[in-house]
């Protein structure tokens, strides 16, 4: 399973730990990712995401899924977000 989050396309960064001696040898940074359950108010049923925290956050502050996708721009979006967007735009045009 890829290490990236499905809402913003947060993924594995990489670095070095430095020890005291100054020595430098590479690492990674992985996301914070969590296997959740969020409900789209539109579609009408829960969607399950991998998500990363930070993401989870992100979303509860815009008022839910729904929001958050539709003040986000697509070339911030993960492609998942993406097809997530579209369907969500679709079921509202057809109310």
């Amino acid at each position: 399973m890829a290490k990236r989050c499905q809402i913003t396309g947060k993924t594995v960064m990489s670095g070095n730990n430095v020890s005291h001696a100054n020595n430098r040898t590479r690492r990674r940074f992985l996301p914070n990712l969590q296997a959740t359950r969020m409900h789209s108010e539109i579609l009408d049923r829960k969607v399950n995401l991998r998500v990363s925290t930070s993401a989870m956050r992100t979303v509860e502050k815009h008022g839910g899924l729904d929001a958050f996708l539709m003040q986000a721009r697509n070339a911030k979006l993960a492609v998942e977000a993406r097809e997530l967007k579209r369907e969500i735009m679709a079921a509202k045009s057809a109310q």
